[in-house]
């Protein structure tokens, strides 16, 4: 995970990025690149170029790695409180 952190990151700086990302951006930015995920489900479950859906997860994944790093928040500790959550609201069936 460090090793990704660090990929996304020097990215980011090379760009001029992460000096003009806020949150805000980050989070709108997660939500188009959503929808453009789920435009590649849009007429067909069955005949879809898996190509575009990683893709398009790729820059969902980016754009809320960023958002987590600009935080200072761990990625594994959010989502291990998150799994801690939705285990006591969802039991084991």
């Amino acid at each position: 995970m460090e090793r990704l952190k660090n990929i996304i990151e020097t990215f980011r700086e090379e760009r001029g990025w992460k000096a003009s990302d806020t949150p805000a951006i980050l989070a709108k930015s997660i939500i188009v690149e959503a929808a453009e995920l789920l435009e590649c489900y849009q007429f067909s479950e069955e005949n879809v170029d898996l190509e575009s859906v990683k893709s398009e997860l790729a820059d969902v994944l980016m754009y809320a790695l960023s958002l987590a790093y600009d935080l200072d928040w761990n990625v594994t500790e959010i989502i291990e409180e998150k799994l801690v959550d939705v285990a006591r609201r969802y039991p084991k069936v």
